[in-house]
Formats: structure tokens, sequence, C-alpha cells
């Protein structure tokens, strides 16, 4: 009698794909960041929610709050092109080091103004700025500081997925605990939590054992001609420009109008702090989700339809949340959005992090960071400005449309796009050589 094959246990084969989904964390400096920056973030989103929440009791208006979104970001746009070149030519855990010790004294400033009932909406403007000159430098930091803690290609989209499902965990029990702590006490002990958090992060890593880098500044190109290749790099490879755009208008869009929450919250849906949190926490579960799917994922391939259908995703739900005056409608709008826009942004980041070359790593990653934070200050100004005139609803859909049509034109482009792309996945051995 014939022997046939053994088939693995049910259970077995559910268990291999679960171990699958963390395969990055057995690499230990990226254990570190992830418990470090996970306590970190929960401090960060509940500063988000309070900032806004603070904003709107203060004044009211929605012109305001698109404007402290504004100010928040606005230098992260223009400094980024100039901090990407810094992060290429200085050791990346060093700066990483001084931002978030900068971060931290940011928050505590804004703990105390508020915990002393002195801020002023000027007081605002002027620390989201400060923030925002922060991120200008961190965040291409951060991105290009994965390679080093996951020297592994092969799990460089893992981690990248991880970390983003860390963010959307944080997202999702920052924002009603930050509802919780307002409603019994005020937003300064938000802003107080944030600030001491960041010691996690510190700590995490100062324990890194890395290879310290060697800095080497003689002999190298100015900052301007470095600047200017790492545009000419970024202007002419269509795959990673096109990426860069789709992402800008997203964030332009569809990011930008979350700003309009607090609006929708207590305008539209009649609700206070916790309809606001819960808001927030169903995008968070979208974006979870979506990042947990991410993660699952055993290879880069395919992730380029992902990104054209967030778009589709983020829109859509965007249009439904303009329509609803119904609690439970806009609770799954939230969702949808919150799904597509963490596919767009998780699989933005792992494609351009697999084609660019280590050399122009941070300088391609600060085009990221302005694509990323630096256009969601024009958006919130644009959306606060809209929503003052015509109201929130009517922003919301016309942003969903506009992110509809832009994942149209991103398709058009795709076919181009692949083509250029398979050398670089060929020489990376994801892809086979065409005979």
């Amino acid at each position: 009698m014939p022997k046939t094959a053994e088939r693995p246990a049910p259970n077995a084969v559910a268990v291999g794909r679960f171990a699958h989904i963390w395969r990055a964390l057995r690499h230990r400096n990226f254990r570190l960041y992830m418990m470090g920056q996970g306590v970190s973030l929960m401090g960060t989103w509940m500063t988000r929610l309070a900032l806004s929440w603070l904003t709107f009791r203060l004044t009211h208006s929605a012109f305001l709050l698109g404007l402290v979104g504004f100010s928040g970001q606005i230098l992260t746009f223009l400094l980024a092109p100039f901090a990407g070149v810094w992060v290429d030519r200085v050791d990346r855990r060093k700066l990483l080091l001084a931002t978030q010790v900068a971060a931290a004294l940011q928050s505590l400033a804004l703990a105390w103004l508020t915990l002393a009932g002195v801020i002023t909406i000027g007081e605002i403007l002027a620390l989201a700025a400060l923030q925002g000159l922060i991120d200008a430098f961190d965040m291409p930091a951060r991105q290009s500081f994965v390679v080093k803690m996951v020297p592994e290609k092969a799990d460089l989209g893992n981690a990248i997925a991880l970390n983003s499902s860390m963010v959307n965990v944080a997202r999702l029990v920052g924002p009603p605990v930050a509802a919780f702590v307002i409603a019994r006490l005020s937003e300064g002990y938000c802003f107080l939590i944030d600030g001491v958090s960041y010691i996690a992060v510190i700590g995490s890593l100062l324990l890194m054992r890395v290879v310290h880098e060697r800095v080497v500044t003689n002999g190298k190109p100015s900052m301007l001609v470095q600047m200017q290749d790492g545009w000419g790099y970024v202007s002419r490879y269509l795959p990673v420009r096109n990426i860069l755009l789709m992402f800008a208008i997203s964030s332009l869009l569809g990011m930008s109008s979350m700003v309009l929450t607090p609006v929708v919250a207590i305008d539209v849906l009649h609700g206070g702090p916790h309809t606001l949190g819960l808001l927030t926490a169903c995008s968070g579960v979208g974006a979870l989700t979506s990042a947990i799917l991410l993660a699952s994922r055993k290879s880069v391939i395919g992730l380029l339809r992902k990104i054209q259908m967030s778009s589709y995703l983020f829109g859509a739900g965007l249009i439904v949340l303009s329509l609803s005056h119904w609690l439970l409608l806009s609770l799954a709008a939230m969702l949808v959005s919150g799904f597509g826009m963490m596919q767009g942004l998780a699989s933005s980041n792992t494609v351009i992090q697999t084609l660019v070359p280590e050399e122009k790593r941070g300088r391609v990653m600060s085009f990221y960071t302005m694509a990323f934070i630096g256009m969601t200050p024009f958006g919130s100004l644009l959306a606060g400005s809209l929503a003052a005139r015509f109201g929130a609803p009517h922003t919301l859909m016309l942003c969903g449309v506009g992110l509809i049509l832009s994942a149209t034109l991103f398709l058009l482009q795709s076919p181009h796009m692949k083509r250029e792309m398979r050398p670089r996945y060929e020489e990376l051995g994801l892809l086979q050589p065409l005979a």
C-alpha cells in the first residue's frame, strides 16, 4: 500500500504562520527598539489627541485647529532635505538620542503651561513648531536606522510592518486613555505622561549594541551637492518618484483631514472627548489590522498594488464619514480609513527602503518625511480653511474624491514602474532574471 505524505497538524500550521509574523524580533536591537518605542508612542498619541482637544476647547475654531497642525509640521517640510544630508553624515543613534531628549522637554513644557492654567494659543503654536523642528531630523534618522537594527534584508519589510503595528497599538490605546484623563483631570496630564514616557525609548537606544558609525566628512561633497544628488535620484527614478508623489497626495488630502476629527465628534455627532477617543481608536484598529496583515507577508513583491488600493480605501472611508450622522457608521468609516492609511504608509516605506541604495538612504528618507509629515501642514491649513467656510463634512468629501482620483492615476503608471523596479529586485534575489 503506497505511503501518503504526512500533513502537518492544523495547529502546527497556525503556529508557524504566527511565528513568521514576528521574525524581525529575533534581532536584539530591534526588540529593544520595539519595547522602548512602544511605551513612548502611547504618550505621543495621548498628546496628539489632547493638543487637538485643548486647541478646540480654547478657540472653538476649525481654522486654528488646522493652523496648529500647520505650525507643527511646516518646519519638517522645509528642513527635511537638509536633515537628510545631515543624517547621512552623522552617527544616527546619537542623533536619535538628541531628538528624543528634545521631544521630552517639549512635552514637559506643554504640561507645565497647561497645568499652570496659563497656556495660550500662541504658546501652543510655538511648541507645535518646535516639535516640527525636532521631527525634521528625527524621522529620517529613525527610518534609516531600521537597517542598522535589522541587518538582514529579508526581515526589513517585516520590521517595518511590525513597527507600524506597534504605532497602531499605541494609536488604539493612547486616545481612549487620553480621553479618560482629559475628562477626569485635564489635557496637561496627557502631556506630562508623554514627557515621562520618552525615558523608555532613550533607555532602549542606550542599551543597543551597534557598531559605531565612523563619520568621515573630509573629502565628501558639500551638503548642497549631496542634497542635489539625492533630489536627482528621487526625481529621475520613476518608482520612487511616483510612490512619494502618491504618498504626498495621501498626506495632503487624507492624513491632514484627520485634523477635523474633533469637529466631527462635537459638531456632527454631538459628542465629547469620549466620542473623539472612539473615532481615533477605530482608525487605530483598522490601521493595526492592516499592519498585521502586511507583517504576515513574506516578500515585498506585490506591494505596489497595495499602495494603489490603499488610496481607494482611504478615500472611500472619508466619503462615508462625510455623509454620516450616525456614530456606528462613522466608526466603521474611520476603521476603513485607518486600514487604507496604514496600507499605504507601510507599503510605501517597505518598497522605498528595498529599492534605495544605502549611501542615499538618509536623503531619500528625508523626502519620504517631506511626503509623510511635510505635506500634512498644508493639508491641515487647507482642511481647516475649507471646513471653516464650507463645513467639515463637505471638506472630507472633497478629500476622499481627490484620493480616489490620485489612485487611478497611480494605477495607469504601474506597468512602467514595475519594469524599472525589476532590475533592482533581481539584484536583491527577490525575482529570477528574465530569460
